[in-house]
Protein backbone atom coordinates (compact mmCIF):
# COMPACT_ATOMS: atom_id res chain seq x y z
CA UNK A 1 0.00 0.00 0.00
CA UNK A 2 2.80 2.44 0.91
CA UNK A 3 4.53 1.73 -2.41
CA UNK A 4 1.38 2.76 -4.27
CA UNK A 5 1.13 6.02 -2.33
CA UNK A 6 4.79 6.82 -3.00
CA UNK A 7 4.36 6.01 -6.70
CA UNK A 8 1.35 8.31 -6.82
CA UNK A 9 3.31 11.15 -5.17
CA UNK A 10 6.24 10.96 -7.60
CA UNK A 11 4.06 10.62 -10.73
CA UNK A 12 4.23 14.05 -12.33
CA UNK A 13 1.39 13.12 -14.65
CA UNK A 14 -1.16 13.57 -11.89
CA UNK A 15 -0.16 16.90 -10.34
CA UNK A 16 -1.45 19.31 -13.01
CA UNK A 17 -4.90 17.73 -13.12
CA UNK A 18 -5.12 17.62 -9.33
CA UNK A 19 -3.89 21.21 -8.95
CA UNK A 20 -6.41 22.51 -11.47
CA UNK A 21 -9.19 20.64 -9.67
CA UNK A 22 -8.21 22.22 -6.36
CA UNK A 23 -7.96 25.64 -8.05
CA UNK A 24 -11.44 25.26 -9.56
CA UNK A 25 -12.89 24.39 -6.16
CA UNK A 26 -11.23 27.48 -4.59
CA UNK A 27 -12.55 29.71 -7.38
CA UNK A 28 -16.09 28.37 -6.99
CA UNK A 29 -15.98 29.15 -3.27
CA UNK A 30 -14.78 32.71 -3.92
CA UNK A 31 -17.43 33.32 -6.60
CA UNK A 32 -20.19 31.95 -4.37
CA UNK A 33 -19.11 34.21 -1.51
CA UNK A 34 -18.33 37.46 -3.32
CA UNK A 35 -20.08 37.75 -6.66
CA UNK A 36 -23.00 39.77 -5.31
CA UNK A 37 -21.18 42.13 -2.97
CA UNK A 38 -18.20 43.26 -5.08
CA UNK A 39 -17.72 44.84 -8.50
CA UNK A 40 -17.34 42.24 -11.26
CA UNK A 41 -13.88 43.47 -12.27
CA UNK A 42 -12.53 42.92 -8.75
CA UNK A 43 -14.03 39.42 -8.54
CA UNK A 44 -12.66 38.51 -11.99
CA UNK A 45 -9.21 39.81 -11.02
CA UNK A 46 -9.26 37.79 -7.81
CA UNK A 47 -10.57 34.64 -9.52
CA UNK A 48 -8.00 34.74 -12.33
CA UNK A 49 -5.16 35.25 -9.87
CA UNK A 50 -6.46 32.65 -7.43
CA UNK A 51 -6.89 29.96 -10.09
CA UNK A 52 -3.39 30.51 -11.43
CA UNK A 53 -1.77 30.79 -8.00
CA UNK A 54 -3.44 27.67 -6.61
CA UNK A 55 -2.59 25.68 -9.74
CA UNK A 56 1.10 26.59 -9.57
CA UNK A 57 1.18 26.42 -5.76
CA UNK A 58 -0.19 22.87 -5.63
CA UNK A 59 2.16 21.82 -8.42
CA UNK A 60 5.12 23.36 -6.56
CA UNK A 61 4.05 21.54 -3.39
CA UNK A 62 3.80 18.32 -5.42
CA UNK A 63 7.24 18.91 -6.86
CA UNK A 64 8.76 19.44 -3.40
CA UNK A 65 6.94 16.41 -2.02
CA UNK A 66 8.06 14.23 -4.96
CA UNK A 67 11.65 15.44 -4.61
CA UNK A 68 11.59 14.63 -0.90
CA UNK A 69 10.19 11.15 -1.54
CA UNK A 70 12.76 10.48 -4.27
CA UNK A 71 15.54 11.72 -2.00
CA UNK A 72 14.34 9.47 0.83
CA UNK A 73 14.08 6.44 -1.45
CA UNK A 74 17.40 7.09 -3.18
CA UNK A 75 15.89 7.57 -6.65
CA UNK A 76 16.46 11.34 -7.01
CA UNK A 77 18.37 12.29 -10.14
CA UNK A 78 20.02 15.67 -10.32
CA UNK A 79 21.36 18.18 -7.87
CA UNK A 80 19.42 18.23 -4.60
CA UNK A 81 19.77 22.01 -4.07
CA UNK A 82 18.70 22.74 -7.66
CA UNK A 83 15.58 20.55 -7.65
CA UNK A 84 14.51 21.94 -4.27
CA UNK A 85 15.21 25.49 -5.47
CA UNK A 86 12.91 24.95 -8.46
CA UNK A 87 10.04 24.05 -6.14
CA UNK A 88 10.75 26.88 -3.73
CA UNK A 89 10.99 29.63 -6.39
CA UNK A 90 7.55 28.57 -7.61
CA UNK A 91 5.96 27.85 -4.22
CA UNK A 92 6.83 31.14 -2.53
CA UNK A 93 5.28 33.58 -5.05
CA UNK A 94 2.32 31.33 -5.85
CA UNK A 95 1.26 30.90 -2.22
CA UNK A 96 1.97 34.58 -1.60
CA UNK A 97 -0.40 35.33 -4.50
CA UNK A 98 -3.02 33.02 -2.97
CA UNK A 99 -2.83 34.97 0.29
CA UNK A 100 -2.82 38.25 -1.64
CA UNK A 101 -6.13 37.27 -3.26
CA UNK A 102 -7.82 38.11 0.04
CA UNK A 103 -6.54 41.67 -0.33
CA UNK A 104 -7.90 41.78 -3.88
CA UNK A 105 -11.34 40.99 -2.45
CA UNK A 106 -11.08 43.62 0.29
CA UNK A 107 -13.08 46.84 -0.04
CA UNK A 108 -10.03 48.83 -1.18
CA UNK A 109 -9.02 46.16 -3.70
CA UNK A 110 -5.51 45.57 -2.39
CA UNK A 111 -2.21 46.79 -3.82
CA UNK A 112 -2.23 46.34 -7.61
CA UNK A 113 1.55 46.51 -7.85
CA UNK A 114 1.96 43.43 -5.65
CA UNK A 115 -0.35 41.46 -7.95
CA UNK A 116 1.67 42.50 -10.99
CA UNK A 117 5.02 41.66 -9.35
CA UNK A 118 3.92 38.21 -8.17
CA UNK A 119 2.48 37.31 -11.58
CA UNK A 120 5.61 38.56 -13.33
CA UNK A 121 7.82 36.61 -10.89
CA UNK A 122 5.93 33.40 -11.63
CA UNK A 123 5.87 33.95 -15.41
CA UNK A 124 9.59 34.69 -15.58
CA UNK A 125 10.42 31.72 -13.35
CA UNK A 126 8.29 29.31 -15.38
CA UNK A 127 9.79 30.54 -18.65
CA UNK A 128 13.32 30.38 -17.22
CA UNK A 129 12.68 26.71 -16.43
CA UNK A 130 12.04 26.03 -20.12
CA UNK A 131 9.86 26.85 -23.10
CA UNK A 132 7.61 23.79 -22.45
CA UNK A 133 6.33 25.80 -19.45
CA UNK A 134 4.92 28.55 -21.70
CA UNK A 135 1.33 27.24 -21.41
CA UNK A 136 1.69 27.37 -17.62
CA UNK A 137 3.11 30.91 -17.75
CA UNK A 138 0.43 32.34 -20.05
CA UNK A 139 -2.19 32.75 -17.28
CA UNK A 140 0.23 35.01 -15.39
CA UNK A 141 0.57 37.19 -18.48
CA UNK A 142 -3.23 37.29 -18.85
CA UNK A 143 -3.51 38.29 -15.17
CA UNK A 144 -1.07 41.14 -15.77
CA UNK A 145 -2.94 42.22 -18.90
CA UNK A 146 -6.29 42.13 -17.14
CA UNK A 147 -4.93 44.17 -14.25
CA UNK A 148 -3.67 46.83 -16.68
CA UNK A 149 -6.55 46.94 -19.18
CA UNK A 150 -8.75 50.01 -19.39
CA UNK A 151 -11.34 49.07 -22.00
CA UNK A 152 -14.25 46.70 -21.45
CA UNK A 153 -13.69 44.90 -24.78
CA UNK A 154 -10.03 44.28 -23.96
CA UNK A 155 -11.01 42.88 -20.56
CA UNK A 156 -13.49 40.48 -22.14
CA UNK A 157 -10.90 39.39 -24.71
CA UNK A 158 -8.31 38.72 -22.00
CA UNK A 159 -10.75 36.74 -19.86
CA UNK A 160 -11.88 34.75 -22.93
CA UNK A 161 -8.32 33.91 -23.95
CA UNK A 162 -7.38 33.03 -20.37
CA UNK A 163 -10.39 30.70 -20.14
CA UNK A 164 -9.50 28.99 -23.41
CA UNK A 165 -5.89 28.50 -22.25
CA UNK A 166 -6.98 27.12 -18.87
CA UNK A 167 -9.45 24.71 -20.49
CA UNK A 168 -6.74 23.67 -22.95
CA UNK A 169 -4.33 23.05 -20.07
CA UNK A 170 -6.92 20.98 -18.24
CA UNK A 171 -7.77 18.90 -21.31
CA UNK A 172 -4.04 18.47 -21.98
CA UNK A 173 -3.51 17.39 -18.37
CA UNK A 174 -6.28 14.79 -18.74
CA UNK A 175 -4.70 13.46 -21.94
CA UNK A 176 -1.31 13.36 -20.22
CA UNK A 177 -2.86 11.64 -17.21
CA UNK A 178 -4.54 9.05 -19.42
CA UNK A 179 -1.31 8.36 -21.33
CA UNK A 180 0.50 7.01 -18.26
CA UNK A 181 3.78 8.32 -19.67
CA UNK A 182 6.43 10.52 -18.14
CA UNK A 183 6.61 14.12 -19.38
CA UNK A 184 9.71 13.29 -21.40
CA UNK A 185 8.03 10.30 -23.09
CA UNK A 186 4.78 12.21 -23.68
CA UNK A 187 6.49 15.21 -25.26
CA UNK A 188 8.78 13.06 -27.41
CA UNK A 189 11.97 14.12 -25.63
CA UNK A 190 12.81 10.55 -24.66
Amino acid sequence: MMDRVLALIVDEGKWLTASMGVALFCVLVVVARHRADLPARRVVTAVMNLFFAVTIGVMAFGHLLAVSVKLATGTLQGSVPVVYAIGIVLAVPSWWLVVHTRALLAPDGGPAQKTLVLNAWLAVTLLALGIPNLPLALPALFNIGYQLHSRRFVGWAIVSLATVVQIGLFVGSLIFLASGQSFEQFSGME
